[in-house]
């Protein structure tokens, strides 16, 4: 049994007792917190929350628990069903809510779910935010409504076709061009909600031919639902065969997006975002950010077309965060997560796929010659484990002096820029290592890199 308890919300394995996994208990008090701390802060004037779920096994039990909570705690609940991360976003915003419940555990396997929390403008909670939902349901510190002030329960399952409406109605997409393309497209949904969503809206851009893997949403994952190229072998097979001209995978609850070309190969989670901000600075120049964890690509992109990059700490409020600040027409994160703000301020598969389609259909190119045509990058991910007592904190003000010569980057752990290469280090909040996240432009390079890394870490430690 686990139960991780986050500023972004609650995550556990479903079942044990209350506290040692995500119990109905759990459920319930982090629920009436978070409704409690939304009813101190929203400023609309709306008494709306909006919940949507994935397709895990777990999920109407869960759902039954948040939405009845959110109703004992005094608001109307609008239940969008199931729907992806990107569609609650949305809809928190088309609804005029106060706030927002996904119930979905994203990349993690079946016997895990959890609650990520909105805002009023559909956005994930800021660091500040997040410690005082936090700090409520320690103290259980809130009031359930008396019986004339329950709140009602909707059920509305039009969002996913209006979400999609807004995809096809954004600039730069364009479904004439995409019909008269005549693609090919297959699609691993891993059995959740996107088995729905992505083959309708490929129906809805044009694409006359789809080949549908795992894309019955019954919540029993054909493989480990995080999409990385070795949960990938069965579409990668499949594209080898020849039978379609790009793969499209997405995870549970459609936030992230995966290319697989059409050799079989993986175009690489990172070059998703790499190419759709190319496709979108070529058409409205702007500012372009990422975590400090992606790939150099995009910076490599974003200054070839003559705007301005910034980087963000890790997480996508993080990231959206810097977006405003900068003004940023895209941005996103390198496990294929695209954020168009012309869209709304989340990772959005189905924004992604639309993009990437419409690019695919101007270039009149294989997936694999537009890949060739991105500055090539490896990145490498590590870690050095390290006893207790150690001082990690310690350790990353070491490595700042170390490599004082190169630029240094210190708003997330240390992250240290060279000339071809970065190194990325993170402290882990929950166990004794450093996370070693580097780049090179080949993986050997990557991982030569992250071993001198450790090589130096481990001098210090032994000092």
């Amino acid at each position: 049994m686990a139960l991780i308890k986050s500023i972004s919300g609650i995550r556990g394995t479903i079942g044990g007792r209350p506290g040692e996994g995500l119990s109905p208990v759990d459920v319930v008090k982090f629920t009436a917190a978070y409704a409690s701390f939304i009813r101190k802060t929203e400023t609309k004037g709306t008494n709306t929350i909006v919940v949507g779920r994935d397709a895990r096994i777990s999920g109407p039990m869960v759902d039954s628990l948040v939405t009845a909570t959110l109703s004992a705690m005094g608001f109307d609940v609008v239940n969008i069903g199931p729907a992806s991360t990107p569609t609650t976003e949305v809809a928190v915003v088309g609804e005029n809510a106060c706030g927002g419940i996904i119930i979905t555990a994203s990349h993690n396997p079946k016997q895990w779910n959890a609650l990520k929390l909105l805002n009023q403008d559909g956005e994930f909670l800021n660091d500040a935010q997040g410690k005082e939902v936090l700090r409520i349901a320690e103290a259980d510190d809130f009031t359930f409504a008396d019986v004339d002030a329950l709140g009602t329960i909707l059920c509305n399952n039009t969002w996913n076709r209006r979400h999609i409406e807004q995809v096809l109605a954004l600039d730069l997409v364009d479904r004439e061009a995409i019909a008269k393309a005549d693609f090919t497209v297959a699609v691993d949904a891993v059995n959740s909600v996107g088995g729905v969503v992505i083959p309708q809206l490929l129906k809805a851009l044009g694409v006359k031919h789809i080949i549908e893997l795992n894309c019955e949403p019954t919540g029993h994952f054909a493989h480990t639902p995080e999409p990385i190229p070795e949960n990938l072998t069965q579409i990668a097979s499949l594209m080898k065969e020849g039978r379609a001209d790009v793969g499209f995978v997405v995870d549970p609850d459609v936030d992230r997006l995966a290319i697989v070309m059409e050799n079989g190969e993986m175009f690489v989670e990172e070059y998703t975002l790499v190419a759709v901000a190319d496709y979108v600075l070529r058409h409205t120049p702007g500012a372009t950010v990422s975590n400090l964890s992606s790939s150099r690509a995009l910076r490599d992109v974003t200054e070839a077309r003559g705007c301005a990059y910034n980087a963000a700490a890790v997480g996508e409020v993080n990231v959206v965060a810097e977006m405003k600040r900068t003004g940023a027409v895209i941005g996103g994160e390198g496990n294929g997560g695209v954020i168009y703000p012309a869209a709304h301020y989340g990772r959005d598969a189905l924004v992604g796929v639309a993009l990437f389609l419409t690019l695919m259909a101007k270039e009149g190119k294989k997936v694999s010659e537009l890949k060739a045509g991105y500055p090539p990058y490896a990145i490498a991910k590590n870690k050095i484990e390290l006893t207790p007592e150690i001082d990690v904190d310690a350790i990353l003000a070491e490595m700042k002096k170390i490599y004082a010569d190169e630029k240094i980057t210190d708003i997330d752990g240390v992250k240290i820029d060279f000339p071809r290469s970065w190194v990325h280090l993170r402290k882990s909040n929950t166990e004794p290592i450093i996370r070693i996240y580097s780049e090179a432009h080949t993986m050997e390079e990557a991982e030569a890199l992250a071993d001198d890394i450790k090589k130096v870490i481990t001098s210090i430690t032994a000092k």
